[in-house]
């Protein structure tokens, strides 16, 4: 027997170390576990709850009044600077990452990731002070519907660029080769083959923006401000509402008409995403059954 061999107890006693190890390990996460889910279901069990208790159809009917009233034009307002803030977005984000994931290897290329990484860790309340120095006061534009997307896309664009960089870069390499010995050109192999392929993935990122774009506060109390009133068709020099308002402010009212409002917006904001998430997912599997037969 070597010197340095183990000896069955030795490896006994490894073994039972590292069954113990794991059965730790499994312990911990599933009370991490736990807790998360109970702190997920806590606050959606309240969400629905006082929510549902608050829905009626004034709320769809009517704008706010004050502290009182209906949701119409937060519904409105929330609409117009989410799809406003992905028109802008997702152009950019689709296309930087199409760039970045095929000339990876350039000077340009390398910072642009390096730019994207560091505006993701970025908190939302500095871009809000950077679109009310820039777009409020700088040009003129006042509290906005325009500053208030602008704002969004920034921040909603590194997302949207490093999801479809990953998407990209998750693509075989095989299917690459198979494309170029075709005879396909770049623009052609990455538009027709390469996006197709990786569709899902890309439509999840911007539906994670899509979802982060509407849960912000911050960023539009400072380029956007608040309204009473419905959207009057003016981009600039005109605030409008929004959901994410109405419970950030109401639910420190002490009036029970105030809070009601703060539960149905927060409840109409997680059913949006629900319905919007469940929708994608819907139309991938479509797509990836169309595929497969």
């Amino acid at each position: 027997m070597n010197a340095g061999a183990a000896t069955p107890t030795q490896d006994r006693g490894r073994q039972r170390r590292r069954a113990l190890s794991s059965m730790l390990g499994w312990i911990a996460s599933g009370l991490a576990f736990v807790l998360l889910a109970f702190a997920l279901l806590d606050i959606l069990h309240t969400v629905f709850v006082r929510g549902f208790a608050a829905l009626n159809l004034q709320l769809f009917l009517t704008p706010t009044s004050g502290i009182a009233g209906g949701l119409l034009n937060a519904i409105e307002g929330s609409a117009l600077i989410t799809f406003g803030a992905l028109l802008l977005a997702v152009p950019i984000g689709v296309l930087g990452g199409i760039y970045v994931s095929e000339f990876g290897r350039e000077y340009f290329a390398r910072a642009v990731r390096f730019i994207a990484d560091v505006l993701v860790g970025v908190p939302s309340i500095v871009f809000g002070l950077l679109g009310y120095l820039t777009m409020v006061t700088a040009l003129g534009w006042h509290f906005s519907l325009a500053a208030g997307c602008i704002t969004l896309a920034m921040m909603i664009a590194p997302y949207i660029l490093r999801t479809t960089e990953l998407a990209l870069r998750g693509v075989s390499g095989e299917l690459r080769e198979a494309g170029y010995a075709l005879g396909a050109s770049q623009a052609n192999l990455v538009l027709r083959v390469l996006l197709r392929e990786c569709a899902p993935r890309v439509l999840t990122g911007i539906l994670l923006a899509m979802a982060i774009s509407m849960g912000e506060t911050a960023p539009l109390i400072y380029t956007v401000n608040w309204s009473n009133y419905y959207w009057n068709g003016h981009l600039t020099h005109e605030s409008v509402a929004y959901l994410t308002y109405v419970i950030w402010s109401f639910i420190n009212e002490p009036f029970s008409s105030a809070h009601a409002l703060a539960y149905a917006a927060a409840l109409l904001i997680t059913l949006f995403v629900l319905l919007i998430t469940l929708l994608a997912r819907l139309s991938l599997s479509r797509l990836e059954v169309r595929r497969s037969s």
